[in-house]
């Protein structure tokens, strides 16, 4: 029996499409004939996840997803996401999922495998799934309080840009050089000064040694006075300047009188003030009070 050409060709045709639609699985990571366990997952959001996108329990690839489907007619509904879980995977109840996608738009299912103790989840059953957003939805999320920051920050800008203009903002600038190098040249006088201070030290240690012991000698010294002996000096020393204030404040002794007698004092002013008329009178006349001659004779 011979077969026809065109039967040839379309069998050919036939197996290159078998082929090419295994080959596209295969590439996708999907099987036809595979043993995995179906599962579905209900998401409130998938933005970029699709059929063939893969599934992850810590880091390790366990799964695929089938199919996406998507309620037309409860738009507020879930997401239910069909996937293919290796079987030798055991997920307990309390599992769930997460969408996470990276910098370069990737997008990834992440298991999160936790047990709440009452069993294991079966073929068919549903998982609870979110969406981590990662860097990108940090970044997004940040996105509102940088558009509240940028007026502010073009407002700050602005006067930086007015504050460097300004002339004085330079001057103060080379008045700053102007300090810097006078404070180097200071820095540099002073660590001369404390060469020389070093220089100096032994000299100086050793007067103040001889300071220390002369202070030594004048305290020993102190030790040795008889205080008791010098007190009872100075308090007789002291009676005897009493006694004498006590005389010259009384009416007894020459002094006393002298001080507190008015009359003795009038007298006396009176007395000096004759002798001083005589002086004058004997200077103006002397002949009156001095006699003499040279023959004997006279003069009356």
């Amino acid at each position: 029996m011979k077969v026809s050409k065109e039967i040839r060709i379309a069998l050919v045709a036939i197996v290159a499409i078998v082929l090419l639609y295994f080959g596209m699985n295969f590439l996708k990571g999907m099987s036809l004939f595979s043993t995995n366990n179906r599962y579905i997952i209900a998401f409130q959001d998938v933005t970029g996840l699709a059929a063939s996108s893969p599934i992850y329990s810590n880091g390790y690839r366990v799964g695929v997803v089938k199919k996406v489907n998507y309620d037309y007619k409860n738009p507020e509904a879930d997401v239910q996401v069909e996937v293919d879980i290796d079987p030798q995977l055991q997920l307990p109840k309390g599992s769930s999922a997460e969408i996470v996608s990276d910098m370069l738009g990737n997008v990834q299912v992440n298991l999160l495998v936790k047990s709440d103790g009452t069993g294991m989840l079966k073929p068919g059953d549903v998982i609870p799934g979110n969406t981590n957003s990662g860097a990108l939805g940090q970044l997004r999320d940040m996105i509102p309080a940088i558009e509240k920051i940028l007026p502010k920050l073009d407002s700050i800008m602005g006067s930086l840009n007015g504050l460097l203009a300004d002339p004085a903002i330079a001057q103060s600038l080379h008045h700053v050089e102007a300090v810097s190098g006078n404070l180097i040249t200071t820095s540099n006088e002073l660590n001369a000064l404390m060469a020389r201070l070093n220089k100096q030290m032994p000299g100086i240690v050793s007067k103040m040694d001889g300071v220390l012991d002369n202070a030594t000698q004048l305290t020993g010294k102190l030790n040795g006075l008889d205080v008791e002996t010098t007190m009872a000096r100075v308090n007789s020393t002291l009676e005897n300047v009493k006694q004498l204030t006590a005389q010259l404040n009384s009416n007894q002794g020459s002094l006393g009188l002298l001080m507190r007698d008015p009359q003795l004092y009038n007298n006396l002013n009176t007395t000096m003030r004759d002798v001083d008329s005589l002086l004058v009178n004997l200077k103006a006349h002397p002949k009156r009070y001095v006699h003499f001659s040279v023959f004997g004779k006279k003069d009356k």
